[in-house]
């Protein structure tokens, strides 16, 4: 008997999937685990496996085309059976809430555009024969991306595998493939504009293909909000005339000063007065130079008192002329989204932070006789994270989450590493790293921070952190607070290693000491908690041979 596949949920956060590839075709043999498709999910590209066996009877989806969770892909059954009675069955079910809803839809349609056609109406991409490719959700927390550059312009041939545009998230630079084949008809935004997640950006399909229908169904309720921009515009002309017919009566004596219109504006924009102004033009009209050439003195000069006045003297102030100047730039994604998410934290985790000294002379040492047989350096930053992972198998408490109505105790140790990019902060996840050798760890961060820096991190390459490390000692910070980066329980700001007087066996010495600060989240771990951690990690990197048991 036939049997229906419908598009699965393969994360939490999916709401379709595109069929990236068709692995199998029409009358091919199904066995139970074949991969029968390629599934673009809004995590990652999945391979899709069938728990069926049977004949591949029919494929709904095209390649590149986007499809609802449940909704039916494919029909697998016995040869020669016929399946159409039930896929018919299966699109009146999917579409049974949608016809009560008909009439109510069909009436605001001709309320909206009594003029437009039916036909212009019900006009589809599939009805054309075209792909609509809409901005992907690439990370958990995107929720617009920003077009970095096209890689092609309209006309061009594309190819379903083809890099379209490079879209700036808020977390990296990443690469939109177009999954159709065709000619790009339409582009919907400009280089260095925003669209919001499921937003149309552009359109594929046969070469000469109107797709005029499409965009005018598309744009109609921006047209309607446009005609009624239009409708009260004069009326912001005429109260805009009326502010500028009030400030040009506070301005009056200017206004009757013989003047350039590039010498008024340059003088308004440094705060000179045009009546103190003298002209250099034809009959004493005031131009460009006369501004940037004019000095306060010049005003002092023709009021001083003449002879025979009171002979009181008041004193002048010189007069200092200075322009103000800015630049603005658009907020990145990337620092929306650190704005977005530090702020929650700090305002949803009530934060408390204890500070603790450790003394690093053990662990320079240390240092230098690994990095003489490690096959990479070995850095103080990857001493840390060591340290704190092994500290975090023996303090489960302060590797946990808040999950609201419980807390979640992690068993696996994945550090988060705060790094330093242009735009602002990414924190990649050393994944298991209480299992792995310090020069595992070494390599593992210096490769995430060639990554980060080439915006070349992927969604997985940050997900999934159970503690965080923000190290800012190479700065020659001494100490500092962190925010705390939800949903940990906890971070560790690190601060530089510093030369200081210290006293050891009754005598003062010079020594290495590095302060550290631990940011809590009081919801999940308490103060004497978080104290027994760090004096672990103080006894791990003041005697760094522990970190080898």
């Amino acid at each position: 008997m036939a049997e229906v596949v419908r598009m699965p949920k393969m994360s939490d956060t999916m709401t379709e999937g595109v069929i990236a590839k068709w692995h199998k075709k029409v009358g091919d043999k199904i066995s139970s685990g074949d991969v029968i498709a390629e599934v673009e999910t809004d995590k990652a590209t999945m391979d899709f496996e069938s728990y069926q066996d049977g004949i591949l009877l029919y494929t709904g989806p095209k390649e590149g085309e986007a499809v609802p969770v449940d909704a039916i892909i494919a029909v697998l059954g016995e040869k020669g059976e016929d399946y159409k009675a039930l896929l018919e069955d299966s699109k009146k079910e999917d579409t049974a809430s949608d016809k009560k809803e008909a009439p109510e839809a069909s009436s605001d349609s001709k309320e909206a555009d009594s003029g437009s056609s039916d036909s212009d109406s019900d006009v589809t991409a599939e009805d054309l024969g075209v792909t609509v490719i809409t901005m992907p959700l690439l990370s958990d927390t995107m929720t617009e991306g920003v077009i970095a550059e096209w890689n092609f312009k309209v006309g061009d041939e594309i190819k379903s595998d083809d890099a379209i545009a490079d879209v700036e998230t808020d977390k990296a630079t990443m690469e939109v493939t177009a999954y159709a084949d065709g000619t790009l008809l339409y582009i919907g935004l400009e280089k260095g504009e925003a669209a919001k997640v499921n937003d149309i950006i552009a359109i594929v399909g046969p070469k000469g293909t109107d797709i005029t229908p499409l965009l005018n169904k598309k744009n109609k309720p921006s047209s309607e909000n446009k005609a009624a921009e239009v409708k009260d515009a004069p009326k912001e002309e005429s109260s805009s005339a009326k502010v500028e017919s009030s400030a040009e009566s506070a301005e009056s004596d200017d206004s009757r000063v013989k003047a350039s219109p590039l010498a008024r504006k340059l003088a308004k924009d440094k705060g000179i007065k045009l009546s103190d102004v003298k002209g250099s033009a034809e009959g004493g009209r005031i131009v460009k130079k006369d501004i940037e050439n004019y000095k306060p003195a010049e005003k002092v000069a023709s009021a001083a008192p003449a002879a025979g006045a009171a002979s009181e003297q008041t004193v002048s102030i010189p007069q200092y002329i200075g322009e103000e100047r800015y630049t603005e730039k658009p907020v990145t994604q990337m620092r929306k989204t650190i704005a977005k998410r530090l702020s929650e934290s700090l305002f949803t985790a009530p934060h408390f932070y204890l500070t603790m000294k450790i003394d690093m002379d053990s662990a320079m040492s240390a240092r230098t006789k690994i990095n003489e047989i490690a096959p990479v350096k070995v850095s103080f930053n990857d001493l840390v994270v060591k340290a704190v992972a092994v500290a975090l198998k023996q303090h489960p408490n302060v590797n946990s989450s808040w999950l609201g109505d419980k807390i979640r105790y992690n068993e696996h140790v994945n550090i988060g590493v705060a790094i330093a990019v242009d735009e602002g902060l990414l924190v990649p996840v050393v994944r298991f790293a209480d299992g792995k050798s310090l020069s595992h760890i070494s390599a593992e961060v210096k490769d995430f921070a060639q990554k980060a820096k080439a915006k070349k991190l992927q969604p997985s390459d940050w997900e999934g952190s159970t503690f965080t490390i923000s190290n800012l000692g190479m700065f020659g910070i001494d100490e500092f607070t962190a925010i705390i980066n939800s949903p940990d329980a906890c971070i560790l700001a690190v601060g530089g290693i510093q030369q200081v007087p210290v006293v050891k066996n009754g005598a003062i010495v010079p020594g290495n000491i590095m302060k550290v600060t631990l940011s809590c989240d009081h919801r999940v771990v308490d103060g004497a908690t978080g104290a027994a951690f760090l004096q672990t990690l103080k006894n791990l990197l003041e005697e760094p041979v522990r970190l080898l048991v």
